[in-house]
C-alpha cells in the first residue's frame, strides 16, 4: 500500500477549510448615497460640473430628457469594509453615468435608482449593494438631461 505523502492531506485539508467561504452566499446591504457622494472619494472622483439626483430627490427642471442608462460596477472587498466597497461601487456607477451625460450633451443625471441583478430599488436617500466574500456589485439606472437654470 502507497503512503499519501503528508503535504497532500494539509493540501486537501486547506482546500476543503477554504472553498466555502471562497463560495459564500451574496448578501443584499443598504447604504446611504449621501454618505458616499460626499466622502472624500466621493468629492475627489465625481464630475462636479455634472449633478446626479436619486429617485423622488428634487431638482430643476428638465429641459431635455437623453435616455435612461445603466451603470454596472464591481468593487474589491479586499482591505475594505462592505460599505466601503459598496460606496466604491456605487461612485464608480456615478462616474459612469456622469461621463455619459457628457458623451450625451446632457448636464445632469437624475431619477438614479438601483437595479442590482434586476431588482429594482427606489429611494431619494440610499441605494442597495450586493456583495459577497471578494467582490461587491452595484447597478445603476439614470437619466440623462439637460437641466434649466
Amino acid at each position: 500500500m502507497k503512503k499519501i505523502p503528508s503535504f497532500a492531506l494539509v493540501f486537501a485539508a486547506a482546500i476543503l477549510f477554504y472553498a466555502p467561504s471562497v463560495h459564500a452566499a451574496d448578501q443584499w446591504f443598504e447604504f446611504p448615497a449621501a454618505q458616499a457622494i460626499t466622502s472624500p472619494l466621493g468629492q475627489e472622483k465625481l464630475l462636479p460640473n455634472i449633478p446626479v439626483f436619486m429617485k423622488g430627490q428634487s431638482h430643476p427642471g428638465v429641459v431635455k430628457k437623453f435616455g435612461e442608462f445603466k451603470s454596472n460596477q464591481r468593487s474589491s472587498k479586499f482591505g475594505k469594509s462592505v460599505q466601503e466597497a459598496c460606496d466604491t461601487a456605487f461612485l464608480s456607477g456615478l462616474i459612469a453615468l456622469q461621463k455619459r451625460a457628457e458623451r450625451e450633451g446632457g448636464n445632469a443625471v437624475v431619477d438614479i435608482y438601483t437595479i442590482t441583478k434586476n431588482q429594482k430599488y427606489e429611494s431619494p436617500k440610499n441605494y442597495k449593494c450586493i456583495a459577497g466574500s471578494m467582490i461587491s456589485n452595484v447597478a445603476l439606472m439614470g437619466t440623462v438631461v439637460k437641466l434649466g437654470k
